[in-house]
């Protein structure tokens, strides 16, 4: 009877993950993240368990080395940036992520952000909240330019959404017609919003920095629900307060939560979210349901959405 640890915190004693596994003879342990966990927390929340379900846990080499009964996690989501996948397959444990579990969701919110900068609605209804009655002409989407960085299911999902509002949608590869498929120089120098939805890896890390910033057309914003460090932000900063870029809608940071001192704070057209994307009442079942069907199938030695190429130990 293998033991779960679940660390998402929205899955819950009792709800339709829990009854799941339970029924499948597992026993769970909620221990819900909520905040930074520091390595010893989390070495201590894996003690005793053998398959974890988790949110973005930090599993470094030194947490997975030193959970020695764990055989396999799971991300209750897309990005596993957060995992050691190396050195999980050195140990012989399976890491599996939900791939596009949430992409409609993340989709639908990337039109949400896009109209958000282009009529300012937030600072509107901050000032109104604040006593002021600010007035203030945006832009409309119709006839504008957005340039999808990415090509895995958000993106093709944004295609035809930001296509029935009336724009021309570019993107660097594999995304359904008709999206006009370019160079990313090309993509950053001619979209007047630019969304990020692509993975972090090293070759992505800092992809958006102060020279892909400054190919941008002047008046533009940028998008990100996909990972913080894809973007550089101390530019990013730089390139809205020196009013080159008009703005950008921040899903995602990289640093989470956002640091009292961070650089992205008080500039007038940069708005931070709380990595909320996905986070929808139908995605969030999906996504725990999923990951606990997948949890199962790859402590049972097989494993459907591994990103690494192991058995379970």
């Amino acid at each position: 009877m293998p033991t779960v640890l679940i660390t998402t915190d929205y899955l819950v004693p009792g709800d339709e993950v829990d009854t799941y596994l339970l029924q499948q003879g597992c026993t769970t342990r909620h221990d819900p993240m909520r905040g930074p966990r520091r390595p010893e927390q989390l070495i201590a929340a894996l003690a005793g368990v053998e398959g974890a379900l988790i949110a973005n846990e930090p599993m470094s080499e030194r947490v997975l080395r030193e959970a020695p009964g764990l055989r396999a996690v799971v991300r209750t989501g897309v990005g596993y940036d957060s995992v050691d996948v190396e050195a999980a397959t050195r140990l012989g444990i399976s890491v599996s992520n939900l791939p596009g579990i949430n992409s409609n969701a993340v989709a639908e919110y990337t039109i949400a952000l896009l109209l958000a900068q282009a009529r300012h609605l937030v600072p509107m209804a901050t000032g109104v909240a604040a006593g002021t009655w600010p007035r203030r002409d945006g832009h409309e989407l119709r006839g504008k330019i957005l340039g999808l960085i990415g090509r895995g299911p958000v993106a093709r999902r944004v295609v035809p959404l930001a296509r029935a509002f009336g724009m021309t949608v570019l993107g660097t590869g594999e995304l359904p017609a008709p999206a006009g498929l370019v160079p990313l120089d090309e993509l950053l120098e001619r979209s007047d919003f630019v969304s990020i939805h692509t993975a972090l890896t090293p070759r992505t890390r800092h992809l958006v920095d102060a020279a892909a910033l400054g190919r941008m057309k002047p008046g533009a914003h940028l998008i990100n629900t996909a990972r913080g460090p894809i973007v550089d932000t101390a530019a990013l900063a730089e390139a809205v307060r020196s009013g080159r870029l008009a703005g950008a809608a921040l899903d995602v940071v990289d640093v989470e939560p956002l640091p009292a001192d961070s650089v992205l704070r008080g500039v007038d057209g940069i708005t931070v979210y709380s990595h909320m994307a996905g986070q929808t009442a139908e995605a969030r079942l999906a996504a725990g349901m999923e990951g606990a069907r997948e949890l199962f199938a790859a402590l049972a030695g097989h494993p459907r959405s591994a990103v690494n190429p192991v058995t379970p130990r």
